[in-house]
């Protein structure tokens, strides 16, 4: 099924829209900085949302990075233990601290950050080149596969700390690893709102308790301090050859949640974030790394597993359980984000409508999707149940995120160049060396594909087929759909100078084109032989910004005396909200009565053809099954379902 609705919009971003009370304070700890009021609170929620995944990396990234360089339980080289210490510390440095901090947060879209909204940018300064629109939706494609990945990998490590406070809980693993996440799910139809405001706190306790677990052992050989030098970096790679390709994939778990730093920007602010990971964050990750590395260094055999050793036996079990409630955190923003990122996408009429709850008063970001909430719990469990272990599952994490990252190192590039209006050569040679760096990951996680490595690829390739799927089927329904269009001006101009049956009241007709007449007046017309007082047609738009004032949110058109246009413009980080919207009229000058008023859809009923190749058959068949399980308009644009009348026509892909 398909029903009239608004114009194809450009694309945006795909991130989590601000919360609504904290827009004014994000904007004015921008501009004022550490003296504003909110700027600390801003600074403390970052911590708890834009650094809850990379704040879960220590756990395993270290771990997993000797375990890739061939030291998995066996004595490794002092030089190569400092070696990958530095390949840590340098690619936070490098990818999180310059790329993301201090560039990217500065390319913000009316404050919004994320791959999209780079992707707006950059379309916008090159006349919405095409390429550029492909790349946007395939980092936003991306972040799907990290979305399923990151809570199962995040929560089986941490639950993994219980096999080194007792052997017993060696079988029970993979259950309580499940029932956190079953429970992480389930309890997202209820809004996380109350517990959130707790996120901030509990993470920055974790990223004090890491720090301290580093300190504590960094005196076991503070020669560790070697590796803030990159020259080591530069030699372990130089020395490892092909060996070195496949730890870079392992080192790159330490920077995997850097993408959130750009994506959240709306939601905390440029300085907040930047003021969290410089002052806090940043040091505290180094410091665990490096305790990590003076630990093995001096006790080798802590090579099973580095970060929970940095802890007596006796502060085990707390730290593990302090772990999985990071871990859970960390998932939780992937979530939310997920929630966000398909709001978007069907706002961009990417995706088929689905349904979306509100589960705050207050705050606007607050949502839940039932759909989407259901196909994320069904693929994580999957992914812990087939894999098995944190370490099974690091072979499978990252290369969406390095995919991402060389998305986001190309549309940064073209944003300078263009929209900042650098020359071409100042803009390569600012974002050139990301892009390798980017690139050189992106080939140390290659050879994870047929590891596991083939999950995140599979999820953001079948996501972007039932993209381009979506978006081709409805561009061909609406081709045909033009075929018998009849122009409205003139439709107008007869209907005013007939004696057809005038009903009291208002009609609003939905349509995508304010040019032509939608179907449903003309099967209104057709069925009924009447014609309402008052008629509307509505075409809804969505903006290139995140949001859109109040006072801009409806254009009135005047047509004649009985016909107006209307059109109402959403951010592309807004629930369309058709009544609300309707209301705002009546300020200026255009009177509205919901009571009197009947909202005129067009149903379309799809069948798929028999004609052309299989795939062309295939894909029929699919943009028919996400028509018909895509949700009612009525409910997505909050029409009273009262107040609805749908005219059904058939049409053939």
């Amino acid at each position: 099924m398909s029903v009239d609705g608004p114009a194809a919009p450009p694309p945006a971003d795909l991130r989590p829209a601000p919360v609504a009370e904290q827009a004014a304070a994000t904007e004015a700890a921008d501009k004022g900085g550490h003296g504003h009021p909110g700027f600390w609170t801003l600074t403390l929620g970052s911590i708890g949302v834009v650094y809850g995944d990379i704040g879960t990396s220590p756990l395993y990234a270290f771990r997993e990075a000797l375990h890739a360089a061939g030291h998995n339980g066996a004595a490794i080289a002092r030089e190569d233990v400092i070696g990958l210490v530095s390949l840590i510390v340098w690619a936070l440095t490098v990818i999180v601290t310059l790329k993301y901090v201090l560039i990217l947060l500065r390319a913000d879209n009316n404050g919004e950050g994320g791959t999209l909204s780079l992707m707006a940018l950059a379309r916008r300064s090159v006349g919405g080149a095409m390429t550029v629109f492909f790349l946007g939706i395939a980092g936003a494609a991306l972040f799907y596969g990290d979305a399923v990945i990151t809570p199962a990998i995040s929560v089986l490590s941490a639950v993994e700390g219980l096999k080194l406070v007792t052997p017993v809980f060696d079988p029970y693993i993979l259950p309580i690893t499940c029932a956190i996440i079953i429970a992480l799910f389930l309890v997202q139809r209820h809004g996380t709102a109350r517990v959130a405001q707790w996120f901030g706190p509990i993470t920055a306790i974790w990223f004090a308790i890491m720090a301290l677990g580093g300190f504590l052992h960094i005196a076991d050989d503070p020669g560790v301090f070697a590796a803030l030098n990159p020259i080591h970096a530069v030699f372990y790679l130089a020395k490892h050859g092909y060996t070195s390709l496949i730890v870079l994939g392992a080192v790159f778990l330490a920077v995997t949640g850097a993408e959130a730093l750009y994506a959240d920007l709306g939601h905390f602010g440029r300085k907040p974030i930047q003021s969290a990971w410089l002052g806090f964050v940043f040091p505290a990750l180094a410091a665990n790394y490096l305790g990590q590395g003076a630990l093995v260094l001096a006790h080798p055999e802590a090579i099973t597993n580095p970060f929970f050793l940095l802890y007596p036996s006796w502060a085990l079990l707390p730290v593990v359980i302090l772990a999985t409630i990071a871990t859970v955190i960390a998932s939780q923003a992937v979530i939310t984000g997920a929630y966000s990122i398909t709001r978007q996408a069907i706002q961009l009429r990417l995706l088929p409508r689905m349904d979306i709850l509100h589960t705050s008063a207050q705050q606007v970001g607050q949502i839940y999707m039932p759909q989407v909430n259901g196909m994320l719990l069904i693929a994580v469990l999957v992914l812990v149940v087939s894999f098995g272990s944190s370490s099974r599952l690091a072979t499978a994490y990252g290369i969406s995120v390095t995919g991402e990252m060389v998305i986001t190192a190309l549309l940064t590039f073209v944003v300078v160049w263009r929209h900042w209006r650098w020359p071409v050569w100042a803009a390569g040679l600012l974002m050139l060396p990301f892009l390798v760096v980017d690139l050189i990951f992106l080939g140390g996680n290659l050879p994870k594909i047929a590891d596991g490595g083939y999950v995140p690829l599979a999820i953001a390739g079948g996501l972007m087929l039932i993209m381009y799927t979506w978006v081709k089927g409805t561009r061909i329904l609406f081709e045909k759909s033009r075929k018998n269009d009849v122009p409205f001006a003139s439709l107008a101009k007869s209907l005013e100078k007939s004696e057809i049956v005038r009903v009291p009241g208002t009609a609003v007709f939905l349509t995508s084109d304010p040019e032509t007449a939608p179907s449903s007046l003309l099967h209104s017309l057709k069925h009924y032989r009447a014609l309402h007082q008052k008629n509307v047609l509505l075409t809804i738009i969505t903006a290139h910004t995140p949001r859109v004032e109040e006072a801009d949110r409806v254009r009135i058109e005047p047509v004649n005396d009985s016909f107006t246009r209307i059109f109402m413009t959403f951010g592309y980080m807004e629930t369309p909200n058709v009544p609300k919207a309707l209301g705002v009229c009546r300020r200026l000058g255009w009177k509205y009565d919901i009571m009197s008023t009947s909202f005129f859809l067009s149903r379309r009923s799809i069948k798929t053809s028999e004609t052309g190749n299989i795939f062309k058959r295939l894909q029929s068949a699919l943009y028919v099954k996400l028509a018909i399980n895509a949700s009612d308009a009525t409910d997505y644009f909050h029409i009273p379902t009262g107040r609805v009348v749908e005219v059904g026509t058939q049409m053939t892909m």
